[in-house]
């Protein structure tokens, strides 16, 4: 069992996430094996707030070039958590 600190790995600050945000929703970069569960429950803990409903997807990695080498950038599992109305993470106010 990992810690719910290792579960979410960092925020996601992008335009699109902000425009979530202001609908209640929240980004993450998740753990690759990290559940819905598990996600809902890290927010919880962590935020001290109470997710309604958690959506997960994984990002692919984009071709990128370095020289004459081709490859991909890595693969990452993005998570948007909802909340309520009432409640916000303090978290992403301050950006």
């Amino acid at each position: 069992m990992t810690a719910w600190e290792d579960i979410l790995l960092e925020p996601v600050l992008s335009e699109k996430a902000n425009l979530l945000r202001e609908e209640g929703k929240y980004v993450f970069k998740v753990l690759q094996s990290a559940t819905k569960p598990q996600i809902k429950e890290a927010v919880r803990r962590l935020f001290n707030v109470h997710p309604i409903s958690c959506t997960t997807m994984v990002v692919g990695g984009k071709p990128k070039r370095q020289r004459y080498r081709e490859g991909l950038t890595s693969t990452w599992k993005k998570a948007i958590v909802r909340l309520p109305k009432e409640e916000k993470i303090s978290l992403f106010e301050g950006v």
